[in-house]
Parts: C-alpha cells; sequence; structure tokens
C-alpha cells in the first residue's frame, strides 16, 4: 500500500511549516503497517517561501500556475503515485491518531472516501467554535468531506474526474456528492471520520468581519451558487490575505 498525501498552497509560509511537521509526524502510523508514503505540495503560483519551505521539509513540490484550490488539488493529485490520496490543506494539522483511524478505514475494504470533523485552537472565538460544531454535524449527516481533509482512493478520485474546475469554494462538497454516488454504485462508503477531529485555523475570523462573511452568504443564497464560480467573489480564499 502506498499513501500519497497532496498539500496545495497559495502564501503559506506562516502556517506550512506546522502542518507538514504534524504531516511527517502522523504518517508514522502509515509506516507502521509497513505502508510507504510521499509527500506532495502543489505551490498554487505563491509570492512568498512556499515552494522553499515545502521543499526543505522535504517535500515534493509540483507547480500549478492558475490560483484555485480544486486545480491546486488536481495538479498535486496527477503528480502522485500512491493507491489512496489524503488531501490537507496548508493551515491544517492532523494527527498520527487521525491517521490511524485512515488508515483502519482504508483495511475495512469497505470505505471508497471520507473526510474527518475538525477543531480550531484554543482561542477561537465562541461564534467560530459554534460555526464549526453546526459544520461537524452538517458533515456527519450528509456525509460531506471538509476541504481541508479529504483522503479517497486515487482510482476513485480520478474516476469521477477530480475537483471541478468550475468551483471556486465550496468544490469539496461537490466531489463528495461524486464520491458518495461512485460508491453506492460499487457497494462501498463514505465516511466522516470523528475520533480525532482534524486541527484548523481559524484566521478567517483575524483576517475578515463577520460582516463580509455574511455579505458573502446570503450573495451566494440570492445566487444559486453562482459566486462559487466566481474567483472575485470568493475574496476570502483567493485575495492573499494571509
Amino acid at each position: 500500500m502506498r499513501i500519497s498525501v497532496v498539500v496545495p498552497a497559495f502564501n503559506e509560509e506562516r502556517e506550512l511549516p506546522a502542518s507538514l511537521a504534524s504531516i511527517r509526524a502522523s504518517l508514522e502510523a502509515f509506516h507502521a503497517l509497513g505502508w510507504a508514503t510521499e509527500l506532495l505540495v502543489c505551490d498554487n503560483n505563491s509570492t512568498d517561501r512556499t515552494p522553499e519551505i515545502a521543499r526543505e521539509a522535504g517535500a515534493t513540490v509540483v507547480f500549478e500556475p492558475i490560483n484555485q484550490i480544486g486545480r491546486a488539488r488536481n495538479t498535486g493529485a496527477a503528480a502522485a503515485t500512491g493507491d489512496w490520496l489524503v488531501f490537507v490543506d496548508a493551515d491544517s494539522c492532523p494527527t498520527r491518531e487521525l491517521f490511524a483511524d485512515v488508515a483502519g478505514a482504508i483495511r475495512s475494504g469497505t470505505i471508497l472516501a471520507g473526510g474527518s470533523t475538525a477543531h480550531f485552537g484554543e482561542g477561537a472565538p465562541l461564534a467560530m467554535r459554534a460555526g464549526i460544531a453546526g459544520w461537524n454535524a452538517i458533515s456527519r449527516r450528509l456525509r460531506w468531506a471538509a476541504g481541508s481533509f479529504i483522503f479517497c482512493e486515487t482510482a476513485a478520485f480520478r474516476e469521477v474526474g477530480g475537483f471541478s474546475l468550475d468551483l471556486y469554494a465550496s468544490e469539496e462538497i461537490d466531489l463528495s456528492r461524486r464520491l458518495k454516488r461512485l460508491a453506492r454504485r460499487k457497494g462501498k462508503r463514505v465516511v466522516i471520520l470523528d475520533r480525532h477531529p482534524l486541527l484548523t485555523s481559524d484566521r478567517k475570523t483575524r483576517l475578515y468581519t463577520a460582516r463580509e462573511g455574511t455579505a458573502f452568504f446570503i450573495r451566494t443564497i440570492l445566487t444559486r451558487g453562482r459566486t462559487l464560480r466566481r474567483r472575485e467573489d470568493c475574496f476570502q480564499w483567493y485575495d492573499g490575505r494571509r
């Protein structure tokens, strides 16, 4: 068995070192089973030291010139050689226990893909903690994987066509839906792991106001999701604030 961990990264010099260090340590959960691993970082046209930091951490760096997180994940996956893909965002820190749960899901032979619940570190605002708790409930109920952590069979990822290039946000929900349909056809399941939630950054609360976030949410509803197809509308992901 070979596992490929893919990290999309756009101007992530602040968060990337901790993320890669946690991934490196967590890979031991796979190594303990005798599985091979590789770590790939897709530099999504960064203007800071993101690619240098990734190389210094021993990751294989691939380049995607068009700023779009789904496209960056696809480029990373295209270079991957593993039987399974694990996508981890550059501002997130998985634990060895979470990777061990992924290994257990793979070894069961009944799982096609999955994700994980998430949490913010200590000191996150109450509203953000309530928001992520709400997302976790939706994620478990609908089996939608958060973009910060997704794992799936490489063959299945390629069969469904990877992440949509039409979307600049919510691309993980679109992928989850297609993977669920494929899983049903193959008699397998998509799961959301919840024993060891992923630690992810709450930086959007520090960089963007509640008014900005609410306005984006309302526009998305009123336009029936058309904002998700325009990079300029999805400013919280693409304006470069870090």
